[in-house]
């Protein structure tokens, strides 16, 4: 009896130190504020990005903030008052492109947010600054553009190759061009210490959209994901397979999905994409679409990637 209790008290403790090495090892947390894409205005593209055991984040896209904010907070994510999230616990906000699935929580929820910075690419601010930040359709939050100039929000432009820090976060983001049909949109690389996240926005395959941002941002990462920095890729699938290649709009399916992880997978090496951790995002309704999409991810994931598909309000940890 006395040695069973000893076996027994060894493996608690064995199991006692495994957990303690994995929550060691987290470096990141995310909130997703909104997975979809399409129509549902409650739930569109919005992702608080944070070291771990800090509550300074970044705002990657802000298609949902507020109700994306109450529904964290009525599942415990957040134990504060949804207006202390939004007002302290984020940082800035590095929106991919200025599609209003992607900004218009930002600019909904600006009367009410804290002074703060907006991150993207030139060509991505000169729309928001242009187009909705003007005095005709909402009121000028920004430190640019139309006077009066309210200031609340100063716009930051990134340039490929130019890492920015964010005050209070510890955090060190470099952005990539993708290709969004007839526009440029964004990936931005997140770095906390050696460990790494990445996080694209809305992109279609190379293929389609003849262009090769795709190939060049995954050459820049493969190195990562040999090296065990890279935690996990969050990447948009829109439309199940069944979607004409003449109707994707700078979006992926299943198919094209796998077909891009095969090309990361050149640039990696065979088996070394087994396991890893990729978060699917922007999904479109209805229903029906959606479960058939995860049903087509599921069959085609021949790679044996770890396929996670995000749920508003409920934290992610890598």
């Amino acid at each position: 009896m006395h040695g069973k209790f000893l076996s027994l008290l060894t493996l608690l403790l064995v199991l006692s130190v495994s957990t303690s090495a994995q929550k060691k090892a987290r470096s990141f947390n995310i909130v997703p504020l909104g997975v979809k894409g399409g129509i549902d205005e409650s739930n569109l593209s919005a992702y608080m990005v944070g070291a771990a055991g800090s509550n300074n984040y970044l705002c990657m896209d802000a298609g949902t903030l507020h109700y994306g904010i109450e529904k964290a907070v009525s599942k415990h994510t957040f134990n504060v008052p949804a207006e202390t999230v939004l007002r302290q616990y984020i940082k800035g906000y590095f929106i991919s492109h200025a599609h209003l699935d992607h900004v218009s929580g930002l600019i909904i929820n600006s009367p009410e947010d804290s002074t703060k910075s907006i991150y993207g690419l030139a060509s991505c601010l000169e729309t928001i600054k242009t187009h909705y930040f003007t005095w005709d359709s909402w009121a000028n939050f920004a430190d640019e553009g139309e006077k009066p100039a309210l200031k609340k929000y100063s716009y930051k432009p990134m340039e490929p190759g130019k890492p920015v820090s964010v005050e209070g976060t510890g955090l060190n983001v470099q952005v990539f061009p993708l290709s969004h049909s007839n526009l440029t949109g964004a990936a931005y690389l997140v770095k906390n210490n050696d460990a790494y996240l990445l996080y694209l926005g809305d992109t279609g395959p190379d293929e389609v959209e003849k262009s090769t941002k795709l190939r060049e941002l995954w050459q820049a990462v493969a190195p990562l994901i040999t090296k065990g920095q890279l935690k996990a890729v969050m990447i948009e699938v829109s439309y199940p397979n069944e979607q004409p290649d003449k109707s994707l709009f700078g979006h992926l399916t299943p198919k094209w999905l796998m077909k891009e992880m095969q090309v990361l997978q050149s640039f990696t090496g065979e088996g070394k994409l087994k396991g890893f951790n990729l978060v699917i995002t922007h999904i479109k309704p209805p229903q029906k679409n959606i479960n058939k999409l995860k049903q087509q991810l599921k069959q085609q994931n021949t790679l044996g990637l770890n396929l996670i598909f995000p749920q508003q309000g409920k934290r992610l940890q890598f």
